[in-house]
């Protein structure tokens, strides 16, 4: 087993298990795991070989699957174990219907946080600079962390925590297709809707952005079709 901290087979950093109970560091493993593409929408987890891997016991894995149930990561199918979510076409529709209130509401504020349009700034020189050498699922992890500083404009502790959530969810998807398909089409997006959220062009960024979410779905929604 790789100790707490360091990189295993998934190349994953693993949280330290002093900052969390048992259950919900081998819930952190799992989480990084599934949205990383470690573990692929529709694979099934086998008890045995994770609690020898993690080293816990049956039952805090299972606290571990049920937290991540709740995240609508994991499922469990009756006489057959817990399964990586498959998401369908209703739940893309849904977790978008969510994402236009969320990150509409967002960019009609009229107060930006400096310090937020900063940390977009840098999602955005991140995924460009990582789809110049090629590396394209750093792409998809720096558009999501783009929109999820978006949904912090809301000033809500609880919103961020919703929009963690739907996005890791979203990525249970991304895994169904190329990510350069993926993620080249919005790379000049993003960039467009950070220099209207600077100049202050809260309309115009709210039509852009509508327009984005709107294809954003369709792609998504043609690919778990």
């Amino acid at each position: 087993m790789s100790e707490p901290g360091s990189l295993d087979a998934y190349e994953e950093t693993r949280p330290f298990r002093v900052r969390s109970s048992t259950a919900e560091w081998a819930a952190a493993i799992l989480r990084r795991r599934v949205t990383q593409g470690g573990l692929l929408p529709g694979s099934r987890l086998v008890e045995d070989e994770l609690t020898a891997e993690l080293e816990v016991s049956r039952n805090t894995l299972r606290e571990a699957f049920r937290l991540l149930g709740h995240e609508r990561l994991l499922e469990h199918k009756l006489n057959r174990g817990v399964y990586v979510r498959v998401l369908s076409p209703a739940d893309v529709a849904d977790i978008y219907r969510v994402r236009r209130m969320i990150e509409g509401a967002a960019v009609r504020r009229p107060d930006k946080d400096p310090i937020a349009l900063t940390a977009l700034r840098d999602a955005v020189a991140d995924a460009e600079r990582a789809a110049a050498e090629g590396r394209w699922l750093d792409v998809g992890t720096a558009d999501l962390r783009f929109h999820q500083i978006i949904a912090s404009l809301n000033g809500s502790q609880r919103v961020n925590a919703m929009m963690a959530q739907l996005l890791a969810e979203l990525r249970l998807v991304f895994h169904a297709m190329d990510p350069r398909v993926l993620h080249a089409p919005f790379l000049p997006r993003n960039r467009e809707l950070l220099t209207l959220l600077e100049s202050g062009r809260s309309a115009e960024a709210e039509h852009l952005l509508a327009t984005y979410l709107d294809e954003a779905e369709r792609v998504l929604l043609a690919a778990c079709a």
